[in-house]
């Protein structure tokens, strides 16, 4: 039985993580302050707004900046033209003013990805729509990891590239008496769902949501708490690399619980 204060507690929860999520959206540097997405190549180029010229070669990343150009990486002024080397997925940021600029690889390309708060989509962002939250989609999953010996590769398809990741396991459930399985990826222990349902194209999402779940128990228990389903980054703006629902993971039913196609 449910009471009035877990009832509650279960909103206020609910709630506070909501608010925290807005908060991201709109924080000055977050997605909806990206500008651009651009992709670099041996072709040394320029892009508006931006401090310099960018390629991506033997020597990995390099600016040419002119004389009167201010950027600064790891609290360092660069002056001229600079190799700034290899760069991984979690990349380097480069500081000029109040703009930031990511540079950063995806799937053996390389992204240069400014970010301005003064950016429009950010000042014209509206609160995202949600279904009401409900502890009906606090749903119990059980988890089975494939084997860590030799891990999963699972294609992620993505709007800007492809990708591999090693899917960790499966996580079993039902919805509305109807069994589901869904492959999840590693969040840092925990678990993270990239799915789409009944609700795709309609009210929420075209291309899917994407739900992180706690780390399992030892016998596998989670719980998948579909109140906190999120829209994909590409879901408010183009200039993402964002990641795709493998076919596995499409699931005939609908999940009306979580996050809404954003306003």
């Amino acid at each position: 039985m449910v009471t009035v204060d877990d009832d509650a507690s279960f909103l206020g929860d609910w709630q506070a993580w909501h608010d925290a999520r807005e908060e991201r959206l709109v924080s000055p540097y977050g997605f909806l302050s990206i500008s651009g997405l651009h992709w670099l190549d041996d072709n040394p180029q320029r892009y508006a707004g931006v401090p310099g010229a960018w390629s991506f070669g033997p020597d990995g990343v390099v600016v040419d900046l002119g004389p009167d150009e201010v950027l600064s990486i790891d609290d360092r002024e660069l002056h001229g033209r600079e190799v700034i080397g290899p760069v991984d997925e979690v990349g380097v940021l480069g500081i000029s003013g109040d703009l930031h600029l990511e540079v950063a690889a995806r799937g053996g390309a390389v992204l240069l990805r400014p970010r301005d708060p003064s950016h429009p989509l950010r000042a014209a962002h509206r609160e995202t729509p949600t279904y009401p939250p409900s502890e009906t989609w606090q749903v119990a999953a059980t988890f089975h990891p494939y084997d860590v010996v030799a891990p999963t590769d699972i294609e992620i398809q993505n709007l800007a590239i492809g990708a591999v990741e090693d899917a960790v396991g499966e996580v079993a459930f039902e919805i509305d008496g109807q069994p589901q399985r869904l492959v999840a990826l590693d969040d840092h222990g925990g678990l993270w769902l990239l799915f789409a349902d009944a609700t795709s194209g309609r009210t929420t999402y075209g291309a899917g949501r994407q739900l992180y779940a706690p780390a399992p128990g030892p016998d596998g228990a989670v719980v998948l708490d579909f109140n906190r389903a999120t829209n994909l980054p590409c879901a408010y703006t183009t200039f993402t690399t964002c990641p795709i629902p493998p076919p596995q993971n499409r699931m005939a039913v609908a999940v009306p619980a979580g996050e809404m196609v954003p306003l």
